[in-house]
């Protein structure tokens, strides 16, 4: 327990320590309390595995036991990012996870692009219909380009996110037996001279 007492203050001084004393022990308290929740992915999510399907996950801060439990992550995990405030590991995971996802969205852009470009050589012919001309080779190489590479950034994807609620999860214990600095009172004293000094008792938990 820390103590710490401050030299003579005014009734207005004293209420306004007083109020920013409760705000900053209700911010803490709230912000370990959010950090030490158990997250759980959906079951359908918690069965992904290496090149599986690029959709958002859905996960639950509660028992998981109704489907309205569940809320989307979002495309890049955005949504699950305020629960892995302070856990290192699990945000590193998450980046993965956005970055992957990044890499995804460029991949199925520049095949939509090339399957545009060819097929607009196609139309735009005024002769008799080409399918493999010099553009359209180029085209249709990109096209096969990035359907390869689409295997190489999805196969661990999904395991960026599934690490990342499982290094929240596991440190969990150390969240909750972190040390938490919360005030627990405010009160006033007397010093040596008999002056009123502000007294502001704190918790180490």
């Amino acid at each position: 327990m820390l103590q710490l007492v401050s030299s003579r203050f005014s009734g207005a001084v004293r209420r306004s320590v007083l109020v920013a004393s409760c705000a900053l022990g209700l911010t803490l308290s709230a912000h370990a309390q959010q950090s030490a929740t158990v997250i759980r992915l959906s079951p359908e999510d918690q069965q992904r595995g290496l090149n599986g399907v690029q959709k958002n996950f859905f996960f639950t801060t509660g028992d998981g036991s109704t489907e309205k439990e569940y809320q989307s992550a979002g495309f890049f995990g955005q949504r699950l990012r305020p629960y892995l405030a302070g856990n290192e590991e699990a945000l590193d995971n998450l980046n993965r996870y956005r970055r992957q996802k990044w890499m995804y969205l460029a991949e199925r852009l520049t095949f939509v692009g090339a399957v545009g470009l060819y097929s607009q050589q196609v139309l735009s012919l005024d002769e008799k219909q080409q399918y493999f001309n010099g553009t359209q080779k180029v085209a249709a190489g990109i096209a096969l380009g990035s359907l390869l590479s689409n295997i190489f950034i999805s196969r661990n994807t999904n395991s960026h996110f599934q690490r990342a609620v499982e290094a929240h999860n596991a440190g969990l214990p150390a969240a909750r037996t972190g040390a938490v600095l919360r005030p627990s009172a405010v009160g006033l004293t007397a010093s040596a001279t008999g002056r009123p000094l502000l007294a502001l008792t704190w918790n180490l938990r």
